[in-house]
C-alpha cells in the first residue's frame, strides 16, 4: 500500500499542499520610496490579493517557492494569440507564466502545427499575473512554471474571444474511465513525446488511460514516457510543469522525482493500472477493532494567507 500511498500524495503535489497555520502578525512591505504597504498576513486570504493583480510586478523575472506554495515575480504574459497559438479563457487572466514557460509554450505549438491537421496549441491557465493561489480551480499554477495545454484539435486559430471564453475541451477518456475513446489521437502521443523530451520538462500529468495507450503503443526510445504521469482530472487537457531554472534560488522543483517514482523505469507497471482498477473501485476495507484516529484536515491553497507563502512574495505583492 505504500507505493499507493506514494501515488496519491504526489498527485496531491500536482494540485496543492498545505502546512500548519501560522500565528497571527502583520508585516510591513516597503512598496516604493514613498510608500508602504501594510498586509494582515492572518486574516486577509492570499488569493483575494493575487487575484486583484491585473498586471505583472515590475521586477527580474524568478519562480518563487513551491508550485503549490509559491508567487511569480516579473511575469510574462502569453500573448493571447501567435502563428501557432491562441490562450483560452481570457477573461480568467492567467496566461501569465515565467519567461521559460512562455519560450517553452511557444516553442511546443510550433512543434504541434507540424501535425497533420493541427494549427497549433490551444494553451489553457498558466499562472496569475504576479502568481500565487487562485481564487478558484488550481491549487498549484502559483508560480508560472505550471500550464495546461488544451487537448483539443485545433483546426483554426481565428477564434472570437467569446469563443474562447465558451468553447469547451475535448474529453479523451472513456465512460468507462478505463481507456481513452475515439476523440484519442497518435497527433496527442507525438505532442506529449515532443513535450516530454524537452529537458526543462519536470513531469506532465494526464488521465491514466493516456498513459496506458502510450506503454502499449510505444516503440523504440520509451524513456520520456517516465515524465508522463497519471492523474484524475486531466482528461481534457495535459498539465505540464517545468523545473525551477538553473541558478534560480528560492525556487523548489518537486519531490519525489519522476525517476524514484518510477524505481527508474518508465511508469508503465502495476501502479498505472491502479488508476484504472483500485482507484476506480477501492477495495473494500477489512473491518478493525482500534479506534479511529482523528485526521486533521489539510487546509487548501484558497484558506493561505500570506504568511504561508515565501516571504518573497510579499514584495511581489507589493510591487508596483
Amino acid at each position: 500500500m505504500r507505493i499507493y500511498s506514494i501515488l496519491l500524495l504526489s498527485a496531491l503535489a500536482a494540485c496543492g499542499s498545505s502546512d500548519r497555520q501560522a500565528p497571527k502578525q502583520v508585516q510591513t512591505v516597503a512598496a516604493a520610496p514613498s510608500t508602504t504597504v501594510r498586509i494582515s498576513t492572518s486574516d486577509v486570504k492570499a488569493n483575494k490579493l493575487f487575484g486583484a493583480k491585473p498586471k505583472a510586478s515590475r521586477q527580474s523575472p524568478a519562480a518563487i517557492g513551491s508550485y503549490a506554495k509559491g508567487c511569480l515575480a516579473g511575469g510574462v504574459a502569453m500573448p493571447e494569440a501567435g502563428p501557432t497559438w491562441q490562450t483560452m479563457r481570457p477573461k480568467r487572466n492567467r496566461n501569465w507564466g515565467h519567461p521559460e514557460m512562455i519560450s517553452f509554450l511557444k516553442e511546443l505549438s510550433a512543434k504541434a502545427a507540424k501535425q497533420p491537421g493541427w494549427a497549433g496549441l490551444y494553451i489553457g491557465d498558466i499562472s496569475q499575473s504576479r502568481g500565487g493561489p487562485m481564487l478558484s480551480g488550481h491549487q498549484s499554477h502559483q508560480m508560472g512554471l505550471d500550464a495546461d495545454i488544451w487537448l483539443y484539435k485545433p483546426t483554426r486559430l481565428n477564434l472570437t474571444r467569446s469563443e474562447r471564453n465558451s468553447l469547451s475541451s475535448t474529453d479523451v477518456r472513456s465512460k468507462s474511465q478505463r481507456s481513452v475513446n475515439s476523440n484519442w489521437s497518435q497527433q496527442h502521443a507525438n505532442i506529449l513525446k515532443a513535450a516530454a523530451q524537452d529537458p526543462r520538462v519536470d513531469r506532465i500529468f494526464i488521465t491514466a488511460p493516456a498513459k496506458i495507450w502510450l506503454c502499449e503503443n510505444t516503440r523504440g526510445n520509451r524513456k520520456w514516457l517516465q515524465k508522463i504521469r497519471p492523474l484524475y482530472g486531466h482528461n481534457t487537457h495535459f498539465h505540464v510543469r517545468l523545473k525551477c531554472p538553473k541558478g534560480l534560488k528560492g525556487c523548489i522543483t518537486q519531490k519525489p522525482t519522476v525517476a524514484q517514482i518510477s524505481n527508474g523505469g518508465d511508469g508503465c507497471d502495476k501502479t498505472l493500472q491502479w488508476w484504472v482498477t483500485d482507484y476506480l473501485n477501492p477495495p473494500k476495507a477489512k473491518p478493525s477493532t482500534k479506534p479511529k484516529k482523528k485526521v486533521k484536515k489539510k487546509r487548501n491553497a484558497r484558506q493561505f494567507t500570506m504568511a504561508d507563502l515565501p516571504r518573497q512574495c510579499q514584495n511581489v505583492l507589493a510591487s508596483n
